[in-house]
């Protein structure tokens, strides 16, 4: 008796929640279109959704307090569909959670549902010609606040130095020529700013970065 062999049955990937936004209706009958053709995404509601998808011509007056709506009521990263995006947008985009952009113009069912799943999975996406944009607005934004890549000041450096060699707050005051208070503000705003725990870790972040 012949013996009948069923194959196993693969596990299909559980689709990503997408919530199509526009500044148009016409734009998000046409993105809910190109999300329908990909069975890696489903349409969902905003505050369901995992990724928001919006589409705009232009970051403006008009266009930016939706996009700061949608994000503030979703809490979801963003995937923003716009062919003009000037350099000083960028972090304004950026600030709006939007992790990938793409040119409406060259835009396709696929390019589209690689973006969101790189998004769903924490990455971001970036035109070519965008991340130069980013990377010298950054640049620019550190010179001007007098910070180095590290996110430091080149008192703050000092102050990482001596504490990387042992001293206390107020041997490095006394170093500086600075107020044992000023020392232990300036160890506050690092640990603040920077998101660090406490002396060991700032002086471990300057390490990382070579500035000690």
């Amino acid at each position: 008796m012949n013996q009948v062999v069923v194959p196993p049955q693969r596990t299909q990937a559980k689709a990503i929640l997408v919530a199509p936004l526009a500044t148009d209706e016409l734009t998000l009958a046409g993105l809910k279109v190109l999300l329908a053709q990909r069975p890696e995404v489903r349409i969902a509601p905003e505050q369901n959704a995992q990724v928001l998808v919006f589409a705009a011509h232009r970051l403006d007056n008009r266009t930016t307090p939706m996009l700061r709506a949608a994000t503030s009521t979703a809490g979801s990263p963003v995937v923003l569909l716009l062919d003009d995006l000037a350099e000083s947008q960028l972090l304004l985009a950026v600030e709006c959670q939007v992790q990938a952009i793409l040119p409406q113009s060259t835009l396709t069912p696929e390019r589209l549902a690689r973006a969101v799943t790189a998004v769903a999975a924490g990455e971001g996406v970036l035109p070519p010609s965008l991340v130069g944009d980013l990377l010298g607005h950054v640049r620019r934004l550190l010179v001007e606040a007098g910070l180095n890549a590290a996110g430091l000041s080149p008192r703050e450096v000092e102050v990482a130095r001596l504490l990387s060699a042992g001293m206390e707050n107020g041997e490095v005051a006394a170093e500086l020529g600075l107020s044992e208070r000023t020392v232990k503000s300036v160890v506050h705003t690092i640990t603040r700013r920077l998101n660090l725990r406490n002396r060991a870790h700032v002086v471990a972040h300057a390490m990382r970065f070579g500035l000690i």
